[in-house]
Order: structure tokens, then C-alpha cells, then sequence
């Protein structure tokens, strides 16, 4: 009966990390990159526009 209880530790870590891997990985609100793409389009321009002034 002892062999039994070490062999369910291991079943009930599973049983637990695969519950928690499907929370984690849960969907989401889908976030687009629409915004950091802009910001990084500007900074781009910034970067040329300092760059070819001198």
C-alpha cells in the first residue's frame, strides 16, 4: 500500500501541472502589434532625421 502512495505523489503532480499548463496557456484577449509597430516606425524616423542633420 506505501508503493501505491509514492506512485499517486507523481500522478497528482502531473495531474496538477497539466491544469496549470492549460490556465497559463489559456486564450487571451487577442493584442495586436499595431501600436509598437508605430511607435518603432516612429523612432525610426526620428533616428534618419537626426542622423541625416548632420
Amino acid at each position: 500500500m506505501a508503493a501505491l502512495a509514492w506512485l499517486l505523489i507523481p500522478l497528482v503532480a502531473a495531474i496538477g501541472a497539466g491544469l496549470w499548463g492549460s490556465w497559463a496557456n489559456r486564450t487571451r484577449k487577442v493584442r495586436s502589434d499595431g501600436p509598437e509597430l508605430d511607435g518603432y516606425a516612429r523612432f525610426r524616423e526620428a533616428m534618419e532625421k537626426s542622423h541625416s542633420g548632420t
